[in-house]
């Protein structure tokens, strides 16, 4: 008899350490605060931001801030740079094209919301306005991409 209720036991007890463990996280998640989900979704961006190598970048900035703005800044081998701004409140939606070891995060905003400028081109420096914003990126895991929009949708409410 008493064989026969030892796994049981053994079941319920696992259970039970689920349930707990589930709670204790839940607790945590619920006091995230700003300086955390900044610091996640850098973390985030700055890993999986995939360069082009045909690009010839030099070096690359890309940063969520915490007045609610996106930006990439990039310098080339040859002095230009491109800057990207996106007010995160302009965000209309955001879309992954590939797969998991690498894409595209589109960033599309209401209209032409987006600020893109260029510095040192040979055609001269250009203020222009943008309604897509593209990323490419690499290793993005689904939980990943689901946590980078809770993120970005956090610092979108902030911006209001």
């Amino acid at each position: 008899m008493v064989k026969s209720v030892l796994p049981k036991i053994r079941k319920i007890a696992f259970l039970f350490s689920i349930l707990a463990t589930a709670a204790v996280s839940l607790c945590f998640v619920a006091d995230v605060t700003d300086e955390d989900w900044l610091n996640w979704g850098n973390k985030c961006l700055n890993e999986s931001y995939d360069p082009p190598a045909a690009a010839k970048i030099k070096k690359w900035e890309l940063s969520l801030t915490d007045d609610s703005f996106i930006r990439l800044r990039k310098t080339y081998q040859n002095g230009k740079q491109e800057y990207f701004s996106l007010f995160l409140q302009k965000l209309d939606d955001m879309e992954y094209l590939g797969n998991v070891n690498n894409g595209m995060l589109e960033l599309k905003a209401k209209s032409d919301d987006i600020i893109v400028q260029t510095y040192n081109d040979h055609h001269g420096n250009i203020d222009s306005m943008a309604s897509v914003f593209d990323i490419p990126v690499k290793n993005m895991e689904p939980e990943r991409l689901d946590s980078l929009e809770h993120a970005l949708t956090y610092f979108k409410s902030k911006g209001l």
